[in-house]
């Protein structure tokens, strides 16, 4: 299986900026988020981005994306129906062929020299099926992702082969759904916001947006049936992921991708100035 495109969804009305906010990135050029995730694309070997946008963003996301090396085209979200209606726009675009999915507003830090999504583009090509990226999470933070339950893959560490997808799941739904064997008590298995998809998930998502109302579906429901009708796996990805919408998100990004880059010395040194000083004004009102 080669997978040659991606699809980037950033058509979120209330979130239209965060695609455009800058960062460093680990060589401390400046970059927008979204020029970010595309270039994590590219380094997967993708040379097909869509980029699924609210009406009217083309023009400034294309100068977003102007330098990052494939070929980038726009489809517009034209009816507000949600994250999963944005994926099914760009059933077109994929023309039948597996696809590399991204959001438009997480960032992703990885020790691997050719990024983070590679490894899972890898792995889908070789198992010729959809896969997810995956990371081992608390419980706590169950009200923020997608969760799956499944079972481990046979001489494959870290892969799993997915049985059940629930999306921010209670404690209690997680618990009597969602268990994975080798896991310690309390912790679960969460999206990482990066998937290797087929074109199944088109047919799947066709047939709730008909039958939803008010005409939007959920992909983690999507992606439950996805597990039911053809084989799909979930793999464990040892990189941070960072969603710059949450409060102080694009601080936490930054930070990762400072500490990961060619300045990191510098960077370290600044905070411990700033921690330093913290602590003498500590001190001298105590």
């Amino acid at each position: 299986m080669q997978i040659r495109k991606a699809v980037i969804t950033a058509a979120g009305r209330n979130q239209r900026n965060l695609p455009m906010q800058t960062l460093f990135d680990e060589r401390g050029t400046e970059r927008s988020v979204l020029n970010l995730v595309a270039r994590e694309a590219v380094r997967a070997g993708i040379g097909d981005i869509c980029v699924v946008v609210y009406p009217g963003d083309e023009e400034p996301y294309s100068r977003l994306l102007a330098d990052v090396g494939a070929r980038v085209s726009f489809i517009a979200q034209t009816e507000a129906r949600g994250y999963a209606h944005a994926v099914f726009c760009a059933r077109d675009f994929v023309h039948g062929e597996p696809f590399l999915h991204f959001v438009g507003d997480h960032i992703y830090v990885g020790s691997e020299a050719n990024g983070c999504a590679r490894q899972l583009v890898s792995a889908a090509a070789d198992e010729g099926c959809a896969i997810s990226a995956v990371q081992v999470t608390r419980e706590s933070l169950l009200p923020y992702y997608g969760a799956i339950g499944g079972l481990p893959v046979e001489g494959k560490p870290g892969v799993y082969r997915i049985e059940s997808v629930l999306e921010k799941p209670t404690p209690t739904d997680a618990e009597q759904s969602l268990m994975v064997p080798g896991l310690r008590s309390g912790q679960y298995l969460c999206f990482y916001g990066m998937h290797v998809l087929t074109p199944t998930i088109f047919e799947i998502l066709a047939a709730m947006l008909a039958e939803s109302e008010p005409g939007r579906a959920s992909l983690s429901a999507a992606l439950a049936v996805l597990a039911q009708k053809e084989q799909y796996l979930a793999m464990i990805h040892p990189g941070q992921r960072f969603d710059v919408g949450v409060k102080y998100g694009l601080f936490t990004a930054q930070l990762a991708l400072a500490l990961n880059g060619q300045d990191r010395e510098e960077v370290l040194t600044e905070l411990v100035q700033v921690l330093a000083a913290r602590e003498m004004r500590a001190g001298k009102e105590a």
